[in-house]
This record gives C-alpha cells, sequence and structure tokens, in this order.
C-alpha cells in the first residue's frame, strides 16, 4: 500500500467548533424565531393602530378633563324603586356625553357612584343614548382581524390542549424547541467534561434572554403583543437552564481540577473565585425561585430575585470578561424596564372601603381616569403603615374594574387572600365606609404602576359576540370587559351583536353588591343585548331570595355547563342582528377567561369541542385567558 494510500485512510482529527461563533448563530436563530411570531402579530396591530384612539389607550396611566355639557331635560325613573320619589340625582340628570365605569352617568354637583357596590338601586342614572350615537357609522366600526388560531383552528385546537393544569402544547412546543437550540450548541462536537467551556458559552448567550423575559416592560411581549405574564414561563425555564448550564460548566471544571490535582490552586485565581459567587448567586436565585416561596413567602423571593440579578452581573463579567457584550444586553434591558416603570408609575390618594359580601377591599382613584384598556391591570403599593413593616413596600397586581374616561375614575378590587390584603381589608374597615349610610371611607396613598397585560392587538368590539367565563375576584376583569362594550356600543362603534357573562362564585350572597350595577348594565344593553348568569356552588343554608332580580340576571346553584352556553352564543350571533348590526358581517366569537387555572384549562377544552362547521359559520372563536397564581 501506498504512502498516498495511508494518508488518504487516515481519520482526520476532531476540530471543535468554535464556541463563539455557535452561540452568535444560536442567538440570530432565536431571533429570527421571535420575528415570525412578531410578523404573526402584525395584521392585527396594523389594524389596531389605524384607529388613532388606539394609541392613547393601554400604555400610560393619565388623567383628563372630562367634557360634560348642562343637561336638556330630566329622565324618567326607569325602575320601580326610583319611581318612588325625586331623589338629588334624579332632579339634575346626567350629562348624555358618557357613561361611568359602573354603567351610569357622571353626576352633577361633584356626586360620584360610590354607591355601585352597594344594596341601592341606582338603575335611574342609566345613560339614554341619542339618536345620534345609536346609529354605528361603518367608518366608526373597529376593523376585525382574525388570529391565526382562529383561521387554523385544527392547529389552534391541537396547540390549547392542556397537557398540564395550565400548561398546553403550544407552550410545551416553545419550550421543546428552546431546549433541542440549547443541547445542540452545548454537545455538537463536544464533550462536557472535556470542553468544559462550551457549556459557559452557551449559559453566557442566554443571559439577556432571561433578563429580557424577566422584566414587566420586556422588548419581547412589546414585539408579540403578550403581556409579561403570559411570556413567565419561557423566563422560568430559561432561568433554568442557564441555572444547569453554568452548574455543568463549573462541575467540569471541578472534575478535571481535581483528577488533575490542582484544584487547590486554581481555586485561589480571582477569577474562579467570582466565578464561585456567579453560580452561588445563580443557584441562590433558583431554589428560592420554586413555587414553594412564590406562594408561602412572596417578599422571599423578590427579595432574593434582586438582590442575586443585581450581583451576578458584575460576577460574571470579573469571572469571564468576554462576557461584557452580554451582560450589557442584560443591563440594558433591566435598565430600559425600570425607567419604564418610572415613567408609568403614578402617586395619588385614593379611597379605600370594604365590600364584607365578597371579601374585598374597593380602592377609588377618581383623579385617574384614562390610559388603559379594559382587562389591563396595574401594581399597586398602599404607602401606609398600617399596612405592617415592610407592607407598605410591597406591590401586588389587580385587574382594573372600571373603564377610562368616567368620573369615576381606576377602580380596583382587591380579594382578601393573603396578608397584605388582609391587612388593606382591614385598614378599610377601620375608616368605618360602608358601616353607616353616607359614609365617606378613608384616604390613603397609594402608588400605582402600569397598565399591564391586557387582551394585545385583540379588539373585543370587533367581535360579533362576546362571552366571558370568570370564577370569584375574576369578576373584576368581566366588569371592565363588558362595560368597555356597552360604551363603545352607545357611542356606535361596536359589531357586538351579544353579550354573555358567566360567574361562578361559592356563595350565592357575593352576587348582592353587585345587583345594581349589574341592572344597569343590562338595561344599558340595548342593541348589543346583556345576559348575566351567576352560578353558586357552596349550599346556602337559607335559599337565596330570587325575586330582586332583574330580567336577564339568574342565580343557579351548580357549576355552569360553558359547553351548552357557548352553543346558545354561536347560534344567537349567527341569526340575531337588530337595526344596522343585521346587515354586518359575522366576525367571530370572543370568549374571555380570568380564574383560577382550571377555569381557564375547561373554557379552553370547551373551545376546542366546537364543530368545525358552527365554527365555521360564525367566523371563528378565539380566546383570551387570564389565570390566578404566580
Amino acid at each position: 500500500m501506498s504512502d498516498d494510500t495511508v494518508l488518504v485512510l487516515a481519520p482526520l482529527p476532531d476540530v471543535d467548533a468554535d464556541p463563539l461563533t455557535l452561540v452568535f448563530h444560536i442567538d440570530i436563530f432565536l431571533l429570527a424565531l421571535a420575528a415570525v411570531f412578531t410578523l404573526a402579530a402584525l395584521p392585527r396591530a396594523i389594524a389596531r393602530f389605524s384607529r388613532a384612539a388606539e394609541w392613547r389607550h393601554g400604555h400610560i396611566l393619565r388623567s383628563i378633563r372630562l367634557q360634560t355639557r348642562r343637561p336638556r331635560g330630566s329622565l324618567q325613573p326607569t325602575s320601580p324603586r326610583s319611581a318612588q320619589g325625586p331623589s338629588p340625582s334624579t332632579s339634575s340628570p346626567p350629562d348624555p356625553g358618557y357613561a361611568s365605569s359602573s354603567g351610569h352617568d357622571g353626576l352633577p354637583d361633584g356626586a360620584t357612584s360610590e354607591a355601585s357596590h352597594t344594596y341601592f338601586s341606582h338603575s335611574h342614572l342609566l345613560r339614554h343614548g341619542s339618536s345620534r350615537s345609536r346609529t354605528p357609522r361603518s367608518a366608526s366600526l373597529p376593523p376585525h382581524v382574525r388570529a391565526w388560531s382562529s383561521i387554523l383552528p385544527p392547529i389552534g385546537g391541537f396547540l390549547r390542549y392542556r397537557l398540564d393544569s395550565g400548561f398546553s402544547v403550544g407552550q410545551a412546543t416553545v419550550l421543546g424547541v428552546y431546549v433541542v437550540v440549547l443541547i445542540y450548541a452545548s454537545f455538537w462536537k463536544s464533550n462536557p467534561f472535556k470542553q468544559q467551556l462550551r457549556t459557559g458559552i452557551v449559559a453566557m448567550s442566554q443571559i439577556p434572554v432571561v433578563y429580557v423575559l424577566g422584566t414587566k416592560n420586556n422588548v419581547l411581549g412589546m414585539c408579540v403583543a403578550m403581556g409579561y405574564e403570559k411570556l413567565n414561563y419561557i423566563h422560568r425555564f430559561a432561568g433554568m437552564m442557564l441555572v444547569l448550564l453554568a452548574n455543568v460548566h463549573t462541575i467540569g471544571y471541578f472534575y478535571e481540577w481535581t483528577f488533575q490535582g490542582t484544584f487547590s490552586e486554581n481555586m485561589k485565581v480571582p477569577a474562579r473565585i467570582w466565578a464561585v459567587v456567579a453560580l452561588v448567586a445563580l443557584d441562590t436565585l433558583c431554589f428560592f425561585s420554586t413555587s414553594f416561596w412564590r406562594r408561602k413567602a412572596y417578599n422571599i423571593f423578590f427579595g432574593t430575585h434582586i438582590i442575586c440579578f443585581i450581583l451576578f452581573l458584575p460576577a460574571a463579567y470579573l469571572h469571564q470578561m468576554s462576557m461584557l457584550p452580554y451582560i450589557i444586553a442584560a443591563a440594558a434591558a433591566y435598565g430600559f424596564d425600570h425607567i419604564l416603570r418610572i415613567l408609568k408609575t403614578r402617586l395619588f390618594d385614593a379611597r379605600i372601603r370594604p365590600i364584607p359580601d365578597l371579601s374585598l377591599t374597593r380602592i377609588e382613584i377618581p383623579e385617574l381616569n384614562a390610559g388603559w384598556r379594559a382587562g389591563q391591570h396595574v401594581r399597586v403599593r398602599v404607602l401606609s403603615s398600617a399596612m405592617g413593616w415592610i407592607g407598605w413596600a410591597e406591590v401586588h397586581p389587580f385587574t382594573i374594574a372600571s373603564v377610562a374616561k368616567t368620573p369615576e375614575g381606576l377602580v380596583l378590587l382587591c380579594k382578601n387572600v393573603g396578608g397584605w390584603t388582609r391587612r388593606l381589608y382591614e385598614m378599610a374597615k377601620v375608616a368605618g365606609y360602608g358601616c353607616e349610610e353616607g359614609g365617606v371611607g378613608r384616604s390613603v396613598c397609594v402608588m400605582i404602576e402600569g397598565p399591564y397585560g391586557g387582551p394585545g392587538h385583540a379588539v373585543f368590539a370587533s367581535f360579533s359576540a362576546a362571552m366571558f367565563v370568570v370564577g370569584g375576584s375574576g369578576i373584576t376583569f368581566a366588569l371592565a370587559a363588558v362595560q368597555d362594550l356597552i360604551q363603545r356600543d352607545l357611542e356606535g362603534s361596536s359589531r357586538v351583536k351579544i353579550i354573555e357573562l358567566i360567574w361562578s362564585v361559592q356563595d350565592p350572597s357575593s352576587l348582592n353588591p353587585l345587583v345594581p350595577l349589574f341592572t344597569s348594565l343590562i338595561q344599558q344593553s340595548t342593541r348589543a343585548p346583556l345576559k348575566i348568569s351567576v352560578h353558586y356552588t357552596r349550599a346556602a343554608d337559607v335559599p337565596p331570595s330570587k325575586d330582586f332580580l332583574p330580567p336577564g340576571l339568574t342565580l343557579t346553584a351548580g357549576r355552569p355547563r360553558i359547553g351548552k352556553v357557548l352553543d346558545a352564543v354561536i347560534a344567537r350571533a349567527v341569526s340575531y342582528g337588530s337595526g344596522v348590526k343585521a346587515s354586518m358581517d359575522i366576525t367571530g366569537v370572543m370568549v374571555g377567561v380570568c380564574g383560577p387555572v382550571g377555569l381557564g384549562d375547561e373554557v379552553a377544552q370547551v373551545v376546542s369541542a366546537v364543530d368545525p362547521g358552527r365554527r365555521w359559520a360564525v367566523g371563528g372563536i378565539e380566546i383570551h385567558e387570564e389565570t390566578f397564581g404566580w
């Protein structure tokens, strides 16, 4: 055999791929995937922002001056209770130019709608739209763009399928693609016990991903029109992968140094010491990020997050200065988020009062009356020593329960479920509001940050029908959404023909404080009929009386049959329509759900089970989900 033949058959040396170049291409691939989702959301973004008003909603909370006009005449009573005699509020009727978030008008003489959640009816305050506002014009109707899940229902149904409580096939697919990319980058032409540098560089490349997804104002969420809470599952998984890769990287070097007998010498090098500091920060952060700490000791979870996040970046840089571009990117995302948080923060005096039947505290800020969309939430800090030693520094999210541009302003309903909300409830009870008729409530200083979340680029008013399924304190989401739809309908800027609200509660007495509000909403929904079904799951000692319920509001024992109600909504959306709406195109059904994770899973299953023919006939069914928990 010749020498040339031997050279041809000799094995080629195993050349390790350049890790820096590899992770650069991996990051480009991940950015390309994000760009695909951004392009998918672009048609809806263009449709939404084609209306100038949308640029002013959902971004920054603000105070505006509400325009009022002198009423031309008095309104006739619309309920038996209001017909019993004149009242100060009926002597000077409300302005027909706008409605409050409780479903009635702003009152003259400085009166507000503080009776929104009491036992007293205020249906005589209903706004009767003028003839001009009752006829929608095509130019004022919101454009409708179907979501991809509605265009491709089989794929949408498959991606909505729940593998576990609150965890869908779509989420699993996103995480699966991400983990495959990281495994490829970590182990392609690499042995973690011989080329330990590879896993460290892959971990380094994911630092910006973890930091970006951990911010409240993250760039990815802005591009794909999803709130930070919807992307939080990716943040947690990316954080776990970062911790795993960093530990594999460290264990590989520890194994090599121990085998070579150079462990002590290597651990005296300053760069190695900073590596241990960075690793300890990551492992500590990971340990205190588990669900136990998030649910049982949120302050510990939050505190360790902040400390370890800040400590990790300089420690990582001092360990390996080649990380500087990734560290700068992470620090920039963190700084950008906090700058926007400062710009989104408002300091106001708020009125608080307890609502015992609902076991919650109502927070009202009349001066803050614009800048949010229905379904969004804010983060609240109550600056009072009555909240405890550290309670004044805690921040908690609450869904906004009112619509913008009303005299009532921003309203929050805070469920009494934990230590912080319990202290807030007790502070409101001490104020004495509601104990005696005519109470004025307690004023406290609050810091409001937001708005966040919401339906993204979806516009509820662009659908032919809207159905809301909520549980417990999830009614706040439905209240804002329903009031917004009715307000838009009275202005002639809604395509919605039918509104259905299903509320599941444990105790039937939870309905009592909201009967006046529900009554006013039902009576206002003249062109888009509203039906409210309340279901209670706990047996009552005394059967609840239903005599006081108005038409359109029902109280039923047992769990709701969501599938049956959805079928009825679809049938009515296809066949029903009065006036101009009868000639409108059918643009689908929006199903909004807010409540425990199990409720979201049930609604998703019901939506996926709808017959394809009925789904096509109604123009598609879309689901917007808000769930409780961390």
